[in-house]
């Protein structure tokens, strides 16, 4: 059941009990086998009736039968993690190599540097950016349009969240006190001359990293932080999703959708909230228009529209991969944002600790949001401006993208050229702002 940046809501086969749940995880690794001689004999289909020395192939329905070959197989296959595709920048006139290399590694997630190697340095100043890729069902790469804008002005890391169903048990738990941990690890790791982005989801761990860090008189804090579309009080203009929170409480969630991940995954007997029931909320919150779009993507293999249908594949390729998450990080997430609202009530720990955003004097504020997002309503994230009271007026700015939904917020045409920009701006006008007090050096 995906509440908020986690997707809507899936329809649970069966009858919901726990033990149901408990070995639904089963149920769908033995269906995806059973599906495995039909998808190769589908394979095999499509590469007869695609052969150009079939005359067959030439005619309407062989491509038919071709394509409806390539739909089944593709409808019925796990999709794995995709590849990030990013080679190069073009920073100016020039285009500069790109090499992605991991700088921080810990066992639930891995802090990739798209790394440019240039021949002439830049004279504008290139800020360090963090970007903080949601943990809630899809890889990091979703992502790759944000990176892309971003890479020609700005040296580029991220967040590359590990899939829980492959990190054994004996790398212990990762909640969300865990993923705030690691982000405040990061900030140290960049020497706080950074800037961070906090992408959906984790605009909450994000400001609450930064609260505490600031509470602690932490000198490695970031000069700004941007959060876009995040849940940070989901009681203002709550969606049809934050609603379901409050009216089914923790509970539900932990008898419902928590299962064991089976063998041969190395993270077997792994409680998680599995990829798989994600996918069904994602796909179910717009049905039609996934529909529409399969049959669009039928028609063009039919006309033999390549340019048109690769677009499609190569979209699904990314939105149907999906990830588990540990049970835990899922269910104190959805207990924290959408059932207590323990950020915005003021009643957020961290470690014993109480998350103050108050603390926050030294870093920035930009809060982003669009104006037809259905995941996150209008006014969530600039809520933020309202509980970090001691940030100046200078150092805080809100903007709202006419015309765009949630995934607008972050990637799409309007995203490189109207949100990106902004961003852009404000990372550099608030470079190297922070006060001149003495910090007091953080326990390791």
């Amino acid at each position: 059941m995906p509440i908020g940046e986690f997707g809507g809501v899936p329809r649970l086969p069966g009858d919901g009990s726990p033990a149901f749940s408990t070995g639904l995880y089963w149920f769908y690794e033995m269906g995806q086998a059973a599906l495995n001689p039909s998808r190769a004999l589908a394979d095999v289909t499509k590469l007869y009736f695609k052969n150009p020395l079939n005359p067959l192939s030439h005619t309407t329905i062989g491509k038919s039968i071709a394509a409806g070959a390539e739909m089944f197989e593709r409808s019925t296959r796990r999709y794995g993690k995709p590849d990030w595709r990013i080679e190069s920048t073009l920073v100016g006139a020039e285009r500069i190599p790109v090499h992605i290399s991991t700088v921080w590694e810990r066992p639930f997630c891995n802090l990739l540097h798209f790394e440019r190697t240039f021949e002439h340095p830049p004279r504008r100043p290139q800020p360090k950016l963090l970007i903080v890729a949601p943990m809630s069902g899809h890889y990091a790469t979703l992502l790759r349009g944000t990176v892309e804008a971003f890479l020609p002005n700005h040296d580029v890391y991220i967040t590359d969240w590990v899939d829980a169903r492959m990190v054994p048990l004996s790398e212990g738990r990762f909640d969300l006190d865990d993923y705030i941990d690691y982000i405040i690890s990061m900030f140290h790791r960049l020497g706080g001359d950074c800037h961070v982005v906090g992408v959906c989801q984790p605009s909450v761990p994000v400001l609450a990293a930064i609260a505490h860090m600031e509470a602690m008189n932490d000198p490695y804090v970031p000069h700004s932080m941007t959060l876009m579309g995040g849940p940070i009080d989901t009681r203002i203009n709550p969606t049809a999703v934050n609603r379901l929170a409050e009216e089914r409480g923790i509970g539900w969630f932990r008898r419902h959708v928590i299962t064991k991940v089976p063998f041969p995954h190395p993270g077997v007997l792994r409680d998680v909230y599995p990829g798989f029931l994600q996918l069904n909320g994602f796909v179910s919150m717009n049905l039609d228009r996934h529909l529409d779009a399969h049959k669009e993507l039928f028609f063009n293999l039919v006309k033999g529209d390549g340019d048109s249908a690769q677009k499609k594949r190569e979209f699904y390729d990314e939105y149907l991969a999906v990830m588990d998450l540990t049970a835990e990080f899922y269910l104190q997430t959805v207990e924290t944002n959408f059932v207590h609202h323990a950020l915005a009530t003021g009643t957020m720990m961290h470690r014993g600790a109480k998350v103050d955003p108050a603390a926050i004097r030294n870093v920035a504020l930009l809060t982003i949001e669009g104006e037809k997002d259905d995941i996150s309503g209008l006014g969530q994230t600039e809520a933020a401006h309202t509980l970090c009271v001691n940030i100046p007026a200078s150092g805080k700015s809100h903007y709202v993208q006419p015309g765009v939904g949630h995934y607008g917020v972050f990637n799409g045409s309007r995203f490189r050229s109207e949100i990106a920009p902004r961003i852009a701006d404000f990372v550099l006008t608030n470079n190297g702002k922070k006060s001149g007090r003495v910090p007091v050096m953080p326990a390791a």
